[in-house]
């Protein structure tokens, strides 16, 4: 009798291109032909960067060390033809007439039913907000901006009495939450994407690991080869370790000098950096009522330029009304914000684990846990758009998550940084209290809460929602507010930084 399968969700198709170079032959190549074939390179790799030949995806470029091969492409998409259109594009290049693919891999992103029938549904169907987006993250997931890749593919074993398919359900679940609690102690060190390849690869699985630093990969892997799951039923194949670098120093690269090029050294200032657009649940960071993002669920949406412009007429009118719109730190930082029911001690608890993982990083400015009256909201800040997104997918898991910031209908505002002088706390409460008595007669406005840090009595959050943009904008234009401003300056110890949501 056939033991219970447990069902399984795909996503996105993935394809990893090993490819070495022909060193001699590029040597030997005139001048010009080189060029040409650095151009063709930088074009290919950037336009898939930019995912200019599909609606959605993700790719990246690796430098690979060791013999095995010298590039890795990889790529992410919502379809197989994708995939095969990228793949026979590379060919097409002037690059490729100096390479040889070494290896590959066919596979597509994968979640599984063993602990939850729920992870198996449609992310759009799963009532449970924080699973939903963790859901969505594995299944369309973007490439981390992390600087280290190590890929394997595994399978499990089915030999004698250590046949991975012919043990019971209950043992095989059993295995599969002790494999991920392991996982869960890496949070916000190393980023995991699962791939299916059963059928369309010699392995059943594709494994990504990505770090900022190799030996957390070394650690993960080396403590999970003595749980049962993998120490009695996993086989792996080649590892593939490799760093990533822009496509635009392919230059660099292909002449031996160190990638990615420093910021110093490099011949278009920052150019090389890993941009990312803002979307969803990383939210820029204004000043007093600062820039907009807007959320996507699961999915990336690249800001327009009619979204820029309104968020810059945003900050006209706003210091047209004499009231700070900038950035009075001076750096642009994401935000994402989940909102929990859970006990907030509880909560705290969980969250300080994430936080000491999360301090390895120079990206991370600051996690924290802000108390209301009927909820509480983890904000976690970081200096990349991508690492936001990346310490959302762990924060999801967290618990009596309910939400996350910018999911509500109609206009957002969310008010960072509040840090109030100690002396007049109370009196910053009370102010919030007849603001709010005025918010209840406002046209448009829907609900507004202010929260504390867990932390720090004297650090405040305030969220508001709003039928519209342009209700918003009457508040702000109110004597209300403008008296409030005012009244602020003396009593807050910094500028607050603000962000707006769709």
């Amino acid at each position: 009798m056939p033991r219970k399968v447990p069902p399984t969700r795909e996503g996105w198709y993935a394809l990893h291109d090993f490819r070495t170079i022909d060193w001699n032959a590029w040597r030997d190549a005139p001048e010009r032909t080189r060029e040409n074939a650095l151009a063709d390179g930088v074009e290919f790799l950037q336009a898939h960067e930019n995912v200019t030949d599909a609606d959605d995806g993700s790719s990246a470029v690796f430098s690979v060390m060791g013999h095995k091969a010298d590039l890795l492409v990889v790529h992410f998409r919502p379809e197989m033809s994708d995939l095969d259109t990228a793949e026979r594009a590379f060919e097409r290049t002037g690059l490729a007439d100096f390479t040889e693919r070494t290896d590959s891999y066919v596979s597509v992103t994968e979640v599984g039913g063993y602990t939850s029938d729920e992870m198996v549904k449609d992310p759009e169907d799963i009532e449970d907000t924080g699973m939903a987006r963790y859901v969505a993250s594995k299944l369309y997931p973007d490439i981390p901006d992390a600087e280290f890749i190590c890929f394997y593919p595994m399978s499990k074993r089915r030999t004698g009495e250590d046949n991975w398919y012919d043990t019971p359900f209950d043992e095989r679940a059993e295995m599969m939450s002790s494999h991920g609690e392991i996982g869960k102690g890496y949070a916000g060190k190393v980023t995991q994407i699962i791939t299916g390849s059963i059928g369309m690869d010699d392995f059943e699985w594709g494994v990504d690991l990505f770090s900022n630093d190799p030996t957390h990969i070394k650690d993960l892997l080396y403590e999970m080869r003595f749980d049962e799951g993998s120490s009695r039923f996993a086989e792996f194949g080649s590892f593939y370790f490799g760093r990533r670098f822009p496509p635009e120093d392919l230059p660099a690269f292909m002449d031996g000098e160190e990638v990615p090029v420093p910021e110093d050294a490099h011949p278009h200032g920052d150019a090389h950096a890993h941009g990312h657009n803002d979307e969803g649940a990383s939210l820029h960071h204004g000043g007093a009522h600062g820039e907009s993002g807007h959320g996507e669920g699961g999915h990336h949406h690249e800001k327009s330029e009619d979204e820029d412009d309104e968020a810059e007429d945003i900050r006209g009118e706003l210091e047209d009304l004499d009231i700070y719109a900038g950035q009075p730190h001076g750096e642009d930082v994401y935000a994402m914000v989940l909102y929990s029911e859970a006990d907030a001690d509880e909560l705290f608890d969980e969250v300080d684990g994430l936080r000491k993982n999360f301090d390895h990083y120079d990206t991370h400015v600051k996690t924290a846990v802000y108390e209301g009256d009927d909820r509480s909201a983890v904000v976690s800040i970081w200096k990349t758009q991508s690492a936001a997104e990346t310490a959302g997918g762990f924060l999801a898991d967290l618990p009596g998550i309910v939400a996350r910031a910018g999911e509500e209908s109609g206009f957002g505002t969310m008010g960072m940084f509040y840090t109030v002088k100690p002396e007049h706390c109370e009196d910053f409460v009370g102010k919030f209290e007849t603001v709010g008595g005025v918010l209840e007669d406002m046209e448009g406005h829907f609900d507004t809460e202010l929260l504390a840090n867990h932390e720090d009595e004297n650090d405040m959050f305030i969220a508001s929602q709003w039928r519209s943009k342009e209700d918003a904008m009457t508040f702000f234009r109110s004597d209300a507010f403008s008296d409030t401003v005012s009244w602020g300056r003396d009593i807050l110890a910094d500028r607050p930084r603000h962000v707006f949501l769709a």
